[in-house]
């Protein structure tokens, strides 16, 4: 069993575009930002109450957002703040996978011991 931070557009795909990745994630610890369940749901115009969202959501762990996470998020290590928040978030749930999508991110490989990868091998 591995701790899993899952990437905004991950969170995306376990929602809106492949739900069946659930299934890879059911014998992990898995991890998320309440920012992307914000993006998620502005993005995609969610109503509020959402029962399917809900759902999902409860079933991962969420790492709060904090004055520490956004301190260190706007020191780096990228140029971009959400990458940022996501990847100290990942390392404040003391995560061994990153599961991303993003190709720049990817090529980084990893954030402190933090594997960043595209699929749960």
């Amino acid at each position: 069993m591995a701790n899993i931070f899952l990437d905004t557009n991950q969170i995306f795909d376990l929602v809106v575009r492949k739900p069946e990745l659930g299934q890879t994630l059911v014998e992990h610890q898995v991890f998320y930002s309440p920012l992307s369940a914000h993006i998620l749901c502005y993005t995609e115009s969610v109503r509020i109450p959402s029962q399917g969202v809900i759902d999902i959501l409860k079933k991962l762990v969420c790492i709060d957002l904090n004055s520490k996470i956004l301190n260190q998020a706007l020191l780096g290590p990228t140029t971009d703040l959400e990458d940022n928040i996501q990847l100290h978030s990942a390392v404040e749930a003391d995560c061994d996978i990153f599961l991303t999508s993003d190709k720049k991110l990817l090529k980084t490989g990893y954030f402190g011991k933090v594997r960043l990868q595209s699929t749960i091998s």
